[in-house]
């Protein structure tokens, strides 16, 4: 069932961008969900469509937004055993393998985590964001694991999207680069923008794009006469922009072992184990994972945090390359 949302503005809030105005009215509602309206032309400023979100509004202005009825969707299941270490009614806390996207897209409509949690719960998720994505408030790359939330209901989806666009979610993840960082931990903060040489690429700007900001930190680095130099690092992610981490590593000169599209040379060193060299340069994923994951739950009101373990394909190299080290 379609809802409307009729406001008018005052002097308190002339000047305000109408996105930004519907947000603050009507705090149920993210800005990003708001946003999203405008561009389907479900918004009428004084009685006319209006399709730019930055639209300044002035004294005496009548908005009305309507909220059209849940798209249903109509996604293949894909029967997949997903590895979920939290349920309850309203949300679904899921550690994420590699080699499996969240969602469907070119060349993949049918074989993603979306699709295993149409076959796990069918109808039992949110469905106010694109229709190929139900449940799905973030994500993390095909080839990066970790900690996923999932939304079963729309109150939660927009909860935990606002807490996203707030920055106040806890996000932390391990990774092993190339090389070592200087300074040791820092914060990295930059625009990143698509890439203009490689549009399924991103990039750092100095100018256009979207404010990204990564803490980081290294916790152990690998440096010997028979391994190449490596660091396992700890990212802290205050943003999360499309392949951030990634993006900032190699911003730095730093790639992330196994990453196949931010990648430096690996130099072969001599006298390095074939079995651990094999075992870096053959990794079919990127060293990356999503070990933390915190936010206040919407109905409980009280903050979650989960953690996970590295996969055993990475732990495996970890354990090498510290059996190497001594």
């Amino acid at each position: 069932m379609k809802k409307k949302i009729n406001l008018i503005v005052t002097e308190n809030d002339k000047n305000l961008r109408v996105d930004v105005f519907i947000n603050k009215k009507e705090n149920s509602l993210s800005r990003t969900r708001v946003k999203n309206l405008i561009l389907e032309k479900k918004l009428k400023l004084n009685n006319k469509i209006i399709i730019n979100p930055a639209k300044k509004i002035a004294n005496g202005d009548i908005i009305n937004l309507t909220i059209p009825e849940p798209k249903k969707t109509s996604l293949k299941p894909y029967k997949y055993k997903l590895n979920i270490i939290y349920e309850d009614d309203d949300l679904i806390v899921l550690n994420k393998r590699a080699g499996i996207a969240i969602h469907p897209g070119a060349g993949n409509y049918d074989n993603t985590i979306v699709n295993a949690l149409i076959n796990y719960k069918k109808n039992s998720l949110s469905s106010i964001g694109d229709k190929l994505r139900p449940g799905i408030v973030h994500r993390i790359d095909k080839n990066t694991s970790g900690l996923v939330v999932i939304a079963k209901n729309n109150q939660t989806h927009e909860h935990l999207s606002i807490q996203f666009s707030k920055h106040s979610i806890i996000r932390t993840y391990q990774l092993l680069i190339w090389g070592k960082v200087r300074p040791s931990k820092g914060k990295v903060e930059t625009f990143i923008t698509r890439s203009s040489k490689n549009r399924q690429l991103m990039e750092v700007s100095n100018t256009k794009g979207k404010k990204a900001i990564t803490n980081y930190k290294t916790i152990e680095v690998f440096e010997n006469k028979n391994t190449p130099t490596l660091s396992l690092l700890e990212c802290k992610l205050e943003t999360g922009r499309t392949h951030q981490i990634r993006v900032h590593m190699n911003y730095l000169g730093n790639s992330i072992v196994g990453d196949d599209k931010y990648k430096k040379r690996f130099k072969k060193i001599k006298n390095t184990d074939p079995v651990l060299e094999k075992k870096l340069t053959n990794l079919n994923r990127q060293f990356l994972h999503a070990k933390t994951i915190g936010f206040i739950h919407p109905k409980k009101k009280k903050e979650m945090i989960f953690n996970s373990i590295l996969p055993q394909e990475l732990e495996i190299i970890l354990k090498m390359l510290r059996k190497t080290d001594k």
